[in-house]
């Protein structure tokens, strides 16, 4: 698997998210970014397990994702964040992730994994970025596929 292909794939399926109306769009990257505009997504750290099969078969990479939901009131940051992070939804992150996978006996990420599966979420707290405090969390997303490829 090419992480980099990857990362920017992920960033794709997160942006298919519909916010409330009056929030605007999520802004999403493939990489971390110097400066955020709220709401943000982005791919931060990769762990990478080599040989989860014979042969260079398949590799393993655990992703973490930062979703910063915004830092102007707290109340209103945190139910948008909460709509993100909820299992089902417009706003829904596992449901984006969930439509990224593909259909049965598809690739995941168009092509570039096996699958890809949002695992779990944690650190729901205030972030620091750039020298400014967000509400947000990381989200764990395990991805799949060739590791000849």
């Amino acid at each position: 698997m090419q992480i980099s292909p990857i990362k920017d794939a992920i960033a794709d399926a997160a942006r298919a998210i519909v916010l409330p109306d009056g929030i605007g769009k999520l802004t999403c990257t493939g990489y971390v970014p110097d400066a955020v505009v709220a709401p943000c997504f982005f791919v931060g750290e990769v762990d990478v397990t080599y040989d989860q099969t014979m042969g260079r078969g398949t590799d393993e990479l655990l992703i973490t994702c930062r979703v910063l939901a915004g830092r102007a009131d707290d109340r209103s940051a945190q139910r948008i964040l909460d709509g993100m992070l909820s299992g089902a939804g417009p706003a829904s992150l596992k449901q984006a992730f969930e439509a990224a996978r593909g259909a049965p006996g598809q690739l995941a990420l168009g092509g570039l994994a096996d699958d890809i599966h949002l695992q779990r979420v944690q650190g729901y707290r205030w972030y620091e970025h750039a020298g400014a405090s967000y509400v947000g969390a990381e989200l764990a997303v395990r991805v799949i596929g060739d590791g000849r490829t």
